[in-house]
């Protein structure tokens, strides 16, 4: 791209008062000329054409006929060459006095869909301000969808106050994207819900924006409080917003929610695209109810690799690795060729279900059957399968023989597996290696602690405590997430926020003493401080999935499951609490960590410790 000004210039030019100024209109002197230009653009349909036609535009002498700089400007975007338009457009045989709000708006616009060159449309409405040609409503969704793009908070609220100026705020398409503009920028949630509150007419885009906003920086709670006011107001949802409200179930794993927004589109006759059914069949896989989601996908009459692979990635959160595999073969019967991502969810599987033989079988064919190369993810998959089944040392062979540098996903990887099956002198090298690469990194310091827990040794652990105080350092505390009657209820570890959290604390004591008598023994080995095991029984007697299960347990009729989901890893004494807990109160429990589901009936888990 030549001649744009640079970021500085353009924030100048948009404080820069503007003053309209029209562009002399053009007087072709061949319009027969002109009209067979634009038939031959209209057909062209590869750049090799593109640039025939180019040439014969200039024989003409029409390359500084707007109409058909406009032209050429559209079909160089749809054969993604709008980087040669631009050259052309501004080179030195184009008189830029012809110029108009038409050529510009469609240029900007092929640079605000890239994905790369947003930042381009942004420069050239620099430019198009230094030329002196006058915006329109059309100019400003362009623009701001570029912001929006790059996430340029400041950008963005210099061009809202250019269409303050210029008197566009009374336009819903452009306040509208206004409000996506500012839900998409670090810090700029809020101002897009000010910016909301204000418009003066409120339409489904509009709300779709703001409740997309609150789910991108997950404030998942905000968007579902924010549909129930768009219901009140009585503002019809549309696809997107459904979408995002689906992506909102999935954040805090509200089943029942999303089930009742499945009823209210069948109720609203809400049409049903291909996005929208992989939303729905995306959320009943991650929230817990994977068969949903299978029957969804066989009712579907087109299903393309996100339906075939959502439901893959549940098989492999919920530990059904067989059924994931065998699904994925289906995928392939049925015309779908697999990429990259379905690879990931099959690997998964593989992992969750220790088929090591077959994943690593998938691994190899990647490269060998689809001509896939292996990402980085792909390689922290096979670490994982390798790690579960125990095989410490082949997989820290593999990290080695990797031709990319391991991230620090991969690390820790190894550095719980290490601490698992005792390889505890290994673990310890590898987590202060870790230390040096990610020095403020909490859960580093974390791991480093279990595993001199693991070893005894107090001393060490103390001086990790010293470490990460002297640092500034503190251990995110646990949160468990429990869903009652379509509410959502949260708990940290020691949580005595709840109105009821005196009842509940015993009823964790009841619970304690229930479970003991079946042969429950606490696994203390992780509590992170030097203290006697009585004590520490009470440390982990407190963690939040404990008191979540003890409010579930208090608040609904006896046989009824209990859904936990939970953002973070479940430790080793609460999973065999959990064990205990389904057997002595005959409950399902389904509990979601960061990593899949463990489903316990009767004593039993669903991931047979390969966690």
């Amino acid at each position: 791209m030549h001649h744009l000004p640079s970021k500085s210039k353009l924030f100048r030019s948009l404080h820069t008062s503007l003053s309209p100024s029209p562009s002399p209109s053009f007087t072709s002197k061949n319009r027969a000329a002109e009209q067979n230009c634009l038939s031959l653009l209209q057909l062209c349909d590869s750049l090799p054409k593109l640039l025939q036609l180019q040439s014969h535009i200039f024989k003409l002498g029409l390359q500084s006929n707007p109409l058909l700089l406009t032209k050429f400007t559209s079909i160089s975007s749809e054969l993604n060459a709008i980087a040669h338009a631009s050259s052309f457009i501004f080179s030195p045989y184009v008189e830029t006095h012809y110029f108009d709000t038409f050529l510009f708006n469609t240029i900007i616009r092929s640079y605000a869909v890239t994905t790369d060159f947003k930042d381009n449309a942004l420069c050239l409405y620099g430019k198009m301000l230094s030329y002196g040609i006058w915006p329109n409503k059309f100019t400003y969704p362009f623009v701001l969808k570029a912001c929006a793009g790059i996430g340029e908070l400041k950008l963005g609220q210099t061009v809202h106050g250019s269409v303050v100026k210029l008197g566009f705020d009374d336009d819903s398409h452009v306040l509208n994207t206004m409000v996506h503009m500012y839900c998409c920028c670090d810090g700029g949630v809020e101002d897009g819900r000010k910016l909301f509150d204000e418009m003066p007419k409120w339409d489904s885009v509009g709300w779709s924006a703001m409740i997309g906003g609150y789910v991108r920086w997950g404030l998942s709670s905000e968007a579902v409080g924010l549909f129930r006011e768009m219901q009140v107001v009585g503002v019809e949802p549309d696809e997107v917003t459904m979408v995002c409200l689906l992506s909102a179930c999935i954040d805090f794993g509200a089943l029942e929610l999303g089930k009742w927004l499945e009823a209210y589109m069948e109720r609203e006759n809400v049409p049903k695209s291909a996005v929208l059914w992989n939303a729905l069949i995306d959320m009943f896989a991650k929230c817990g109810d994977v068969d949903k989601a299978l029957s969804l996908l066989r009712s579907m009459s087109q299903r393309n690799i996100v339906s075939w692979t959502s439901v893959i990635d549940g098989m492999a959160m919920h530990g059904r690795g067989t059924e994931a595999v065998s699904l994925f073969e289906e995928m392939k019967k049925d015309g779908i060729v697999p990429d990259d991502v379905s690879f990931i969810g099959l690997l998964t599987a593989c992992s969750h279900s220790a088929l090591v033989e077959q994943g690593k079988g998938y691994f190899y064919s990647m490269t060998k059957e689809f001509g896939i190369s292996p990402k980085i993810e792909h390689y922290g998959c096979m670490v994982d399968l390798l790690c579960r089944a125990g095989h410490v040392q082949e997989a820290l062979d593999f990290v080695r023989r990797m031709p990319i540098k391991p991230n620090p996903v991969i690390w820790r990887t190894l550095i719980n597996a290490c601490r698992v099956h005792g390889d505890l002198t290994i673990g310890e090298k590898i987590t202060k290696e870790l230390i040096k690469y990610e020095p403020m990194h909490d859960s580093n310091y974390v791991m480093l602690s279990n595993i001199y827990a693991k070893m005894f040794s107090w001393e060490k652990k103390t001086m990790i405590r010293e470490v990460m105080a002297k640092k500034g350092i503190r251990k995110v505390p646990g949160s468990t997430m429990i869903e009652l009657y379509n509410e959502i209820y949260e708990f940290v570890s020691g949580d005595k926020s709840h109105s009821e959290y005196k009842i509940i604390h015993q009823m964790v004591d009841d619970i304690g003493k229930e479970i003991r008598k079946a042969g429950f023994v606490a696994s203390t080995s992780e509590v992170l401080l030097d203290i006697d095991e009585e004590d520490k029984e009470g440390a982990v007697s407190r963690h939040s999935e404990k008191l979540a299960i003890a409010f579930a347990l208090m608040k609904t009729p006896p046989g009824t499951p209990i859904r936990i989901v939970k953002n973070l890893r479940v430790c080793e004494d609460c999973h065999s609490a959990t064990k205990f807990i389904s057997k002595t109160y005959k409950r399902e429990i389904l509990v979601r960590d960061r990593n899949r589901f463990h489903c316990f009936i009767d004593g039993v888990c669903s991931c047979k410790d390969f966690w």
